[in-house]
């Protein structure tokens, strides 16, 4: 039986209007609203009309947030030989090769928020799909984190690099920052993924791309927000 929510949320949506939003009115509402004791992670959600079921309208991707996420990530680089001296040198939090996949597949270890991987090492990756896979962590070249310039990818996930794909119901999670951040850093956060989810959409896709798309805060209600000028803007640059 689900959990009724709580005085303080229901307050907090009360105060939000059965209407869409520009981004810019949204992100102000969200930290208006706010009722959590804590610096709560700031999300975007969207309903895209596409069937994933189907390789050719799978929607994934990354993005860098312009203004961070509001935490370091911690990353894992499993390489050999220079490249393992390139990661430690760009900041990874843990660099190996075979001892790191052993270490992952002897204790289930998964102490980190991000893996990036050489492509000379991914036969020995691919051995952990059964752990990273389910936790979004698995090396993808599609993703930019199988790849020989281990610098840039580093500095990238550190820097704020999110990576987005559409889950089994068509919709797409990823947070933006949070709600500690202000108003403008947010926008712009969220402005970022917007575009690159509507860049990526696939070929194939008829109809309404996005159905809907709301942001909230960790505990707090949706605001659902207006993308039609992220799609009017997308179709004038093609």
């Amino acid at each position: 039986m689900a959990r009724k929510p709580g005085k303080q949320y229901q307050t907090a949506l009360k105060q939000v209007e059965r209407k869409e939003y520009q981004l810019e009115e949204a992100v102000p509402l969200l930290k208006k609203i706010k009722f959590a004791k804590f610096d709560e992670t700031v999300e975007v959600h969207m309903r895209l009309g596409v069937d994933p079921k189907h390789a050719d309208q799978m929607v994934r991707g990354t993005v860098v947030m312009p203004n961070g996420l509001g935490k370091s990530k911690k990353v894992l680089v499993i390489a050999s030989g220079d490249k393992q001296r390139e990661a430690s040198e760009a900041g990874a939090d843990f660099v190996g090769g075979d001892d790191m996949v052993n270490k992952i597949q002897s204790e289930s270890w998964t102490d980190f928020d991000a893996v990036i991987a050489t492509p000379d090492m991914m036969r020995s990756v691919g051995k952990l799909g059964k752990i990273l896979g389910p936790r979004g962590l698995m090396p993808n070249p599609k993703t930019g984190t199988v790849t020989v310039d281990v610098t840039k990818a580093v500095k990238e996930v550190k820097a704020g690099k999110v990576e987005f794909r559409v889950d089994k119901t068509g919709i797409i999670h990823a947070p933006v920052g949070k709600v500690s951040f202000s108003a403008d850093k947010l926008v712009e956060n969220a402005s970022s993924l917007i575009s690159a989810v509507i860049k990526a959409k696939p070929a194939v896709a008829k109809g309404k791309y996005v159905k809907s798309a709301t942001i909230c805060s960790t505990m707090g209600p949706g605001v659902a927000i207006d993308t039609t000028p992220f799609s009017t803007k997308a179709a004038a640059a093609v």
